[in-house]
């Protein structure tokens, strides 16, 4: 578990991490996701210790970062956004050492390499230097070093970069089943990596949460307005005029004709899903599907990272 509350950090005259606060539980896969220089990273420093917030209080697993900084470091596997790796070292001889600085018993050693290898799919690289390997390799290689240790908390700053998308389908399905078990943080500019992972989005700008929930949720809390698409059996004119008539409801656009398809759109507001069925059941028409359409994954993004940068500026 990782609980954040209320940390600050600035470089300056600027402030990376502006009173940040979320908590993060088991089973969660939860991606921080923010335009470069939002602040994702020095929040992911902080976390695991290799930085110190100038206020607020963090703990990791239970542990606090500034009392217990080692076993908040035991307990976390990180992947930083520069890898750490040792170019003339071969990849097994890199784990090793790895492993044998995490204190893992030399009668595990091996066991802990050869799970950790194997979930990144690394088999046939670890006779290679680690200066020769692609960048695609040189990751999952750093992904390794942060499983190597079994960590009940992985904290992943853009773990997809430089995979080409083979590689990143693999690294997509380890990370959701690593995430029914280890609580899993990773952050990323690419709104597609996010919404294709994570079981909750958390959306910082200019080092403020500007958002926090279900990807679903984060649509509907951005749409102000409803709109809903709608299958409706009846003659199209009726039928539009009809809706169009309806309280509350803005716009009503014909989709398809022969299918009988529409686009409702209300005002600011208004609530129109019972509105819609009971036009259709007073005119005795055949609702064959009413569907609420919600701002798209990426809109909503731009939507939060404007918002919260235009709030910045103004506060």
């Amino acid at each position: 578990m990782i609980q954040v509350d209320d940390i600050v950090k600035a470089y300056g005259a600027t402030t990376a991490v502006d009173h940040v606060s979320f908590r993060v539980d088991a089973g969660e896969i939860l991606g921080f996701l923010g335009p470069n220089g939002a602040g994702k990273s020095t929040t992911l420093k902080i976390l695991t210790c290799y930085i110190v917030a100038d206020s607020g209080r963090v703990t990791v697993n239970g542990y606090d970062v500034l009392q217990e900084s080692l076993a908040v470091r035991e307990s976390v596997g990180y992947l930083p956004e520069n890898t750490p790796l040792y170019s003339d070292m071969q990849v097994d001889e890199y784990l090793r050492f790895v492993a044998k600085a995490r204190q893992i018993p030399n009668a595990r050693i091996k066991a802990a390499i050869d799970l950790a290898v194997e979930r990144v799919q690394i088999e046939r690289m670890l006779k290679k230097n680690v200066g020769h390997l692609s960048k695609g390799y040189r990751q999952r290689v750093g992904l390794a070093q942060a499983l190597i240790h079994d960590p009940p908390i992985l904290i992943l700053d853009e773990p997809t970069s430089g995979l080409d998308p083979h590689q990143i389908i693999e690294i997509r399905k380890l990370l959701r089943e690593l995430g029914k078990t280890k609580v899993v943080l990773f952050s990323s500019h690419i709104l597609q990596e996010i919404s294709a992972i994570c079981s909750r989005i958390m959306v910082i700008s200019d080092g403020r949460i500007v958002a926090d929930g279900k990807p679903e949720e984060l649509q509907k809390q951005t749409t102000s307005r409803e709109s809903f698409r709608a299958r409706v059996e009846g003659p199209a004119d009726e039928v539009r005029g009809k809706l169009s008539g309806l309280e509350g409801v803005d716009n009503v656009d014909v989709l398809n004709d022969n299918l009988g398809d529409y686009r409702i759109v209300g005002k600011e507001g208004a609530e129109l899903g019972a509105g819609i069925f009971g036009v259709v059941k007073d005119n005795q028409w055949v609702l064959t599907s009413l569907q609420p359409e919600w701002r798209t994954l990426e809109e909503m993004y731009l939507q939060l990272t404007v918002s919260g940068a235009a709030e910045s500026k103004a506060s």
